[in-house]
């Protein structure tokens, strides 16, 4: 049997990563796709606030008037901008978290991912 034909099927194969190091990476991915979601958010809720001040001004009102209606458009989104904020920072966390746990990761591993074989063009061709 041609050894080449099966290639990763080797029973010396172990997992490079263990533990916790394991999750890092699928973790590192979901905390960026967060963090820019929240961005993007966090720019929606800007680009709204401006308008609703925009429209309120239009009246001859200004929006840090001290009455109840400018009071109400201030705080429109002040929960979500809160929400938004509070996960960026959490995703944020996480991400730098799981990049540490791949960077220990990678310092323990010591090898390559392809047993320090050279592999050219003709190899991966049959």
């Amino acid at each position: 049997m041609d050894e080449s034909a099966a290639p990763g099927e080797t029973a010396d194969h172990e997992p490079r990563h263990s533990g916790p190091a394991r999750f890092a990476r699928p973790v590192l991915i979901a905390a960026a796709v967060v963090a820019v979601v929240c961005i993007a958010l966090l720019v929606i809720i800007f680009l709204l606030d401006t308008f609703n001040a925009t429209v309120y001004s239009v009246g001859g009102n200004d929006i840090q008037d001290n009455t109840q209606e400018a009071k109400d458009i201030r705080g429109l989104y002040d929960g979500a901008r809160a929400g938004s904020i509070v996960f960026l920072v959490i995703a944020l966390l996480t991400a730098a978290g799981s990049g540490w746990f791949l960077y220990r990761g990678r310092k323990q591993g010591g090898g390559d991912s392809d047993g320090g074989e050279d592999v050219d063009f003709d190899d991966l061709g049959r």
